[in-house]
């Protein structure tokens, strides 16, 4: 186990219910125990329609489930809007990692965020995306911003959840409860390219529901 310990964490505003965009156990592992751990009243709301196939999609919705009935965290199940998704990607299908193709994804289920915050009560929202070292933050969080701006007294809490070994922290989560581990970030074209890159540097296609996170004993 790691040996730092968490800051104490106080939502913007002093709120203590928060509303966590979970896109998957792995990532939100970590921001689940923080929040925990500064009594932070927080449910997750999964809406990921981005994560194709479909096969995929269960496997990392089945893993945050689990988690989160582990901790008795509440978990909102926003479904599988994968068509809606597909719609908004129109002629995005080639933009690169990180570009608009992203940042329309984010929107997307930022915007879905925001506005069950707001129906149902929840002061601010916030996200596990910007915890991996893949994400650009600065893209993430204009994304929180905008899906909150038409919401009066809806705060996107822009914490760097990576910070004060955070990042480290969610790895080794990961391991603990050995999480499914994704081998690529999510939608079908992150999937094309990542296989296009193994192909080209000698390395097989990836193999859904294989890959595991696991701690590994020092005597192998």
């Amino acid at each position: 186990m790691s040996d730092f310990e968490r800051p104490v964490l106080t939502p913007p505003g002093g709120e203590k219910k928060v509303l966590l965009h979970s896109c998957c156990a792995p990532c939100s592992g970590e921001v689940m125990e923080a929040m925990l751990a500064s009594g932070v009243d927080y449910t997750i709301f999964f809406y990921n329609p981005n994560i194709h196939p479909e096969k995929e999609y269960l496997l990392r919705k089945d893993e945050n489930v689990r988690f989160a009935e582990k901790h008795g965290v509440p978990f909102i199940d926003a479904d599988y809007d994968k068509d809606n998704w597909f719609a908004r990607a129109k002629g995005m299908e080639w933009e690169p990692e990180r570009g608009i193709r992203c940042t329309m994804c984010f929107d997307m289920r930022f915007e879905r965020t925001a506005l069950y915050a707001h129906e149902h009560g929840f002061p601010v929202m916030t996200s596990s995306l910007g915890i991996s070292r893949w994400k650009d933050m600065n893209q993430i969080n204009g994304c929180g911003e905008r899906a909150v701006a038409p919401y009066e007294g809806l705060s996107y809490w822009d914490y760097n959840w990576r910070k004060g070994g955070g990042a480290a922290r969610m790895v080794e989560i990961s391991k603990r409860e050995e999480f499914y581990q994704q081998e690529y970030c999510g939608c079908v074209y992150s999937l094309r390219d990542t296989n296009l890159h193994r192909r080209e540097t000698g390395r097989k296609s990836i193999e859904l529901g294989t890959q595991f996170y696991r701690v590994i004993d020092k005597g192998e």
